[in-house]
């Protein structure tokens, strides 16, 4: 197969809807010759946040001097953005190649879209030899497609609501899925809050025998520069303390504290996300020792994108530019975080939201924390067969909000109908979901992965 061929087949399997469980992952993957087999892992599990920790993971490691293999889900808009080693996306020859081989070990048998992934960033990482590869969970953990390895280090950033129909509808139940990534004796970098989730992450570690590290327990952070006036990051800073530092924080770890840390995420849920990737990285160090220096740089370069991520751009047909932030938080956690964001990260005279959502998410939930926010709401449906309508939307409004807001059939259409109820002052803000985000920001970034190798 050819890329374009090896994309078609691929994107045929969206058919097979996801299937949780190991037995035939391990099975194919011996038929493949145990890819996995030949590799050391770190592997990233958690309701939100996976993506910024793994990200940050290989920023400080590739800026060590180590190859490193990264692989995330969803994409935004081209499925190669799934796999990287450093700053290399996978080149659409090598994507063919191991698809192909994949399709002739697979023969009439069905795989899920995310197994098949899954494989061909096994196989590519082994292929390239990879020092390090960085694995992030698809959905839950236990049952995941990537659940077939043994990391040096497991990491679970927190646990929150979110596909309940696969993990449970309460917070212990999604905590022993993704509990189920630790393995005995391996070493478990945390974020859980001090709630039911912990206790079960808790207890399994103890089970099998697995050091827990906890944020806000055995490491911490705090905004600014002065180590002598640090708090443990569970304590509230204030506004004007955070603009005072300058958006410096300041790293207390397991072994050491670094302060005077920079860095282009914004919100304060992502210093969590970066504190639980330096713990990591303090577990690794006699694995995969890393340097101040490293730390510094690879932090202050962390780029995630589509997760508040902010632009300003000159749109066709606008008076001036706009200012725009894309964030995929799609499950309550994560668009409270978003909430916090606005309210501490940024200043604007208006807010225009544009909003899209799944319908399998808790749709009315999501528009409850942001609508109050908005003054202008505009509601889309990106290209998606799972996307809730924007009419459907509507009808969860409070009555003076469902009468405002507009509706707009297409990504292109609710950019032009934020750029018409904004000004230059203003901050238009897409999210709601990830699909939404992908489609936008391929319309006003272009393709991320931008080579045609």
């Amino acid at each position: 197969m050819d890329y374009q061929q090896a994309w078609d087949y691929l994107d045929r399997l969206q058919f097979f809807k996801i299937k949780l469980g190991l037995d035939s992952m391990e099975r194919f993957l011996a038929r493949l010759g145990k890819p996995q087999q030949q590799l050391r892992f770190i592997h990233v599990a958690g309701t939100n946040g996976k993506g910024s920790v793994a990200a940050a993971l290989l920023a400080v490691l590739s800026r060590a001097g180590y190859r490193v293999g990264l692989y995330t889900s969803p994409h935004l808009s081209c499925v190669r953005e799934r796999f990287r080693i450093n700053d290399e996306f996978i080149g659409k020859d090598e994507f063919a190649r191991h698809a192909t081989a994949i399709h002739e070990v697979l023969g009439d048998d069905q795989i899920t879209y995310f197994e098949f992934t899954t494989a061909l960033a096994l196989l590519w990482f082994a292929a390239r030899r990879v020092d390090v590869a960085i694995l992030e969970v698809g959905l839950g953990g236990r049952l995941d497609a990537t659940n077939v390895i043994t990391p040096e280090v497991g990491v679970i950033t927190n646990v929150s609501l979110d596909h309940q129909a696969y993990l449970g509808d309460t917070l212990a139940e999604v905590a022993a899925e993704k509990a189920g990534i630790i393995k005995a004796g391996v070493p478990l970098v945390t974020g859980v809050a001090a709630d039911e989730s912990r206790e079960v992450v808790e207890q399994r570690c103890r089970l099998l025998k697995a050091p827990c590290y906890l944020l806000g327990r055995n490491f911490s952070w705090a905004y600014g520069d002065d180590r002598q006036a640090r708090q443990d990051s569970a304590q509230s800073v204030s506004d004007s303390a955070a603009a005072a530092a300058g958006n410096l924080w300041h790293y207390r770890g397991l072994n050491g504290e670094i302060s005077g840390l920079q860095c282009r995420l914004r919100g304060r849920h992502q210093r969590d996300n970066l504190s639980l990737a330096l713990a990591t990285l303090e577990l690794l160090a006699p694995i995969w020792p890393v340097t101040e220096e490293s730390i510094r740089a690879g932090i202050a370069a962390v780029n995630w994108p589509g997760r508040l991520e902010y632009l300003e751009i000159r749109p066709a047909g606008a008076d001036g530019r706009r200012r725009v932030l894309l964030d995929g938080a799609h499950n309550p956690a994560g668009i409270g975080a978003l909430v916090g964001a606005l309210q501490e990260d940024f200043s604007y005279r208006r807010l225009v939201v544009v909003w899209a959502s799944m319908a399998d998410k808790d749709v009315a939930a999501g528009l409850q924390q942001i609508a109050p926010l908005a003054d202008e709401l505009v509601l889309t449906r990106p290209e998606s067969e799972r996307s809730a309508t924007p009419a459907a939307m509507r009808q969860m409004l409070p009555p003076a909000t469902r009468t405002a807001a507009r509706e707009a059939e297409d990504t292109a259409g609710a950019l032009q109908l934020a750029w018409q109820a904004s000004t230059p002052d203003d901050l238009v803000l897409v999210a709601g979901s990830l699909y939404l985000v992908g489609a936008a920001r391929r319309l006003l970034q272009g393709e991320l992965v931008r080579d045609e190798a």
